[in-house]
């Protein structure tokens, strides 16, 4: 057997495969940001330190509206809205995507439960290390629970939609037991 060949597909996968995309850490300030978003449709202006003075954030950057993968997340974060506001926290998600588009995406996919944000020239996602390596102008799926402090609590990558929810609930749970203490 010809050990070149048997090489060479792991190889061009290896080559081929996105690179591990660098975020923000546990404890880094979180960049503050103004920018245009949606919430049932509806435009308005998102200042992120103004939300943070209401309690935490969750920031969560998606690749696109209306695909699988983000009308998923959109749709279990909006679920979850509702814990998330209990524990007066704000869940604002983020992608390129134009206000208009987002618009729609906000009814549809959110359901009218929290805001979406628009980053058309992908500033705001490129000061979250967020950019996807194939496309930097594209976020890469990338949740933060931001303290009122202004510090990032809790970060993750992953491709998974639903993993999002979970853990950045379970992280604000946490911040939550841990300002009780």
């Amino acid at each position: 057997m010809n050990t070149a060949r048997l090489l060479t597909p792991l190889l061009l996968a290896t080559l081929m495969a996105p690179a591990a995309q660098a975020a923000l850490k546990v404890g880094d300030a979180a960049p503050s940001f103004k920018t245009e978003a949606a919430v049932a449709g509806k435009a308005f202006k998102f200042d992120m330190a103004t939300a943070l003075k209401q309690g935490p954030v969750v920031l969560y950057f998606f690749p696109k509206a209306f695909t699988q993968g983000c009308t998923v997340e959109a749709h279990a974060f909006a679920e979850a809205t509702p814990q998330f506001k209990a524990m007066n926290t704000t869940v604002v998600g983020m992608s390129h995507d134009d206000i208009d588009t987002l618009k729609r995406f906000s009814t549809e996919a959110c359901r009218d439960q929290f805001a979406v944000a628009s980053d058309p020239k992908a500033q705001t996602i490129k000061a979250y290390d967020a950019a996807a390596a194939a496309n930097p102008s594209m976020a890469n799926r990338i949740s933060y629970v931001i303290g009122q402090d202004g510090k990032v609590k809790f970060a993750l990558s992953s491709s998974d939609p639903l993993e999002h929810v979970q853990k950045t609930e379970a992280a604000v749970k946490q911040l939550q037991s841990n300002i009780k203490k």
